[in-house]
């Protein structure tokens, strides 16, 4: 087994035990165990917990933006793009892993203490905050829009992930067609 071979199943063994526990529930015992690799290949690989916490962060973002992005692009007209986000939502929601949100999980058990983690959590907000604005934007609708999207989009995850249920994303997409409908009448009024 090759180094980057060791680490990316470290790293994916990783995100699985803490979806599914918590970070500070797993040892790094469990997951050399699980990992299948040895105690110091884990360490030549990441020299610390919070090292392997932070690359599972990152794997974690690079898998949200390129699922979201796809579902995104499938749609065709600007206005259907803001309302994939929530298309996509409702797919991962559904998934038996789906365990609410790592950043926020991440942030809620470890960002008292972590700065590092506490700042990724943060700066993942802030692009899927700036990718719904880039969406706003070509739809057409005003820049206040996007913000409100976005704390749909975040507070269906919080709620899934509480109630157990995808209907959450269902209620989210709801409300921002109610919201966008709303915002391009009223910029289709103006125009008039």
């Amino acid at each position: 087994m090759n180094i980057s071979e060791a680490r990316t199943r470290i790293v994916a063994t990783a995100d699985e035990l803490y979806n599914a526990r918590g970070i500070q529930a797993v040892g790094m015992d469990e997951l050399r165990t699980a990992a299948g690799v040895s105690l110091k290949k884990l360490y030549q690989e990441f020299p610390s917990k919070s090292s392997i916490v932070m690359a599972v962060l990152e794997r974690r973002h690079r898998s949200w933006a390129d699922g979201l992005d796809a579902k995104v692009r499938q749609a065709a007209a600007p206005r259907d793009r803001l309302l994939a986000i929530f298309d996509y939502l409702a797919q991962w929601f559904a998934e038996d892993s789906f365990r609410g949100c790592g950043f926020i999980n991440s942030f809620a058990e470890l960002g008292a203490v972590s700065s590092e983690v506490a700042e990724y959590a943060r700066e993942h907000k802030a692009s899927f905050q700036e990718y719904v604005a880039r969406l706003a934007a070509e739809a057409g609708v005003p820049a206040y829009l996007a913000p409100q999207l976005s704390i749909l989009a975040e507070g269906a995850q919080t709620t899934a992930a509480i109630a157990g249920t995808a209907e959450a994303a269902r209620q989210a997409r709801g409300a921002a067609e109610v919201l966008i409908d709303a915002a391009l009448g009223a910029r289709d009024s103006r125009a008039a």
